[in-house]
């Protein structure tokens, strides 16, 4: 590649943290565009590259064998020049309780247009605070990704709660050759709501208090509480699912130390009631999610109960590899539609 080919990427612009990084690596594996970044999460309170970072890097050199340098833990500058994307098994360990969803939400789109099928398991944390929850991946984001076509499958092994980690995801890939557009303009008639508690290693008590305050907040949610093997503890979170005739959503809220059970479930209601007040298809964090895959469809709309910084800021980067653009419209109630083309 001529020095021109490249693509510079400042990680500091917009909301500065690793999503920058994370849709550069895709896109760079997808469209064959090397890249170099500087400043990688700069924003953030320990910016450079941390564990999940670094693997995600390691994961996207593996799948379309890289060249890479400036992948070590703390780096704040990278080069990527990816190769051909290749099928296969692949298995990836963060080795902390870093995010085994942004992990696999990063190399996935590529594994799309491999030349052959693929299997990837990742260890690592599967529900914490800073990502979305295996059971978003599994809800929310593969059944919309089903509709545009793609033909994958994930699945949650086993629990890992921050800090100590040690869960598993698992993702089965077959290859497509196009994805089709999708609009999500309506979320459609409410179906129903299930605030499921989970905790291991941590009593009971907590799941059935956080049940309990969620219930009291939003009507009409069915309660649940799950026990899961203390070995996969300890931890807590809560997840509020919605699901509606076109679209399911999921909010969720983490127990840590010091924090009470009613303000994790707090935190979830708060969410869940933000985007049941508003008339937009698609909750602040899934509109993120969603554009990606809108762009290599080439089209796509749906509106958002928000356009947070996360959402611009990979706009921006998507825009820098492929040709498409975005056009947001702001609705009556506060929220945006955006429109790809």
């Amino acid at each position: 590649m001529q020095q021109d080919d490249w693509i510079e990427l400042d990680g500091a612009e917009g909301e500065g943290g690793g999503q920058v990084l994370r849709t550069a690596l895709t896109l760079s594996m997808i469209t064959g565009i090397p890249f170099r970044m500087e400043r990688i999460r700069a924003k953030r309170s320990k910016p450079g590259l941390l564990r999940q970072h670094l693997t995600a890097v390691q994961a996207a050199k593996a799948i379309s064998g890289a060249s890479v340098v400036g992948d070590v833990v703390g780096s704040a500058e990278l080069s990527f020049a990816p190769g051909a994307i290749r099928g296969g098994e692949y298995r990836f360990a963060i080795g902390t309780a870093g995010s085994c969803t942004l992990v696999l939400q990063t190399v996935l789109p590529a594994l799309w247009f491999a030349d052959g099928a693929s299997t990837v398991a990742v260890s690592g944390g599967t529900h914490n605070r800073a990502a979305p929850p295996a059971d978003f991946l599994t809800e929310v984001w593969q059944p919309l990704l089903a509709r545009m076509g793609v033909q994958q499958a994930l699945a949650l092994q086993r629990h890992g709660f921050y800090p100590a980690g040690g869960g598993e995801m698992t993702a089965s890939v077959t290859p497509i050759a196009m994805l089709q557009p999708i609009s999500l303009i309506e979320r459609g008639a409410l179906q129903g709501m299930l605030a499921e508690a989970r905790v291991a290693g941590v009593p009971g008590q907590v799941a059935r208090r956080e049940v309990e305050r969620v219930s009291g907040q939003i009507a009409y949610v069915d309660g649940r509480v799950r026990e899961l093997s203390a070995k996969e503890g300890p931890g807590n979170v809560l997840l509020l699912t919605v699901r509606h005739d076109n679209l399911t959503e999921l909010f969720s809220g983490f127990g840590e130390k010091g924090v009470s059970a009613e303000a994790v479930a707090d935190q979830a209601a708060r969410e869940a009631r933000h985007y049941l007040q508003s008339t937009a298809a698609v909750g602040e964090y899934l509109a993120d999610q969603l554009l990606l895959p809108m762009a290599l469809a080439g089209g796509g709309s749906f509106t958002a109960v928000t356009a947070s910084s996360h959402l611009l800021t990979n706009m921006a980067v998507i825009e820098k590899f492929l040709p498409v653009a975005f056009e947001q419209t702001a609705l009556a109630d506060g929220g945006v539609q955006v429109s790809v083309s």
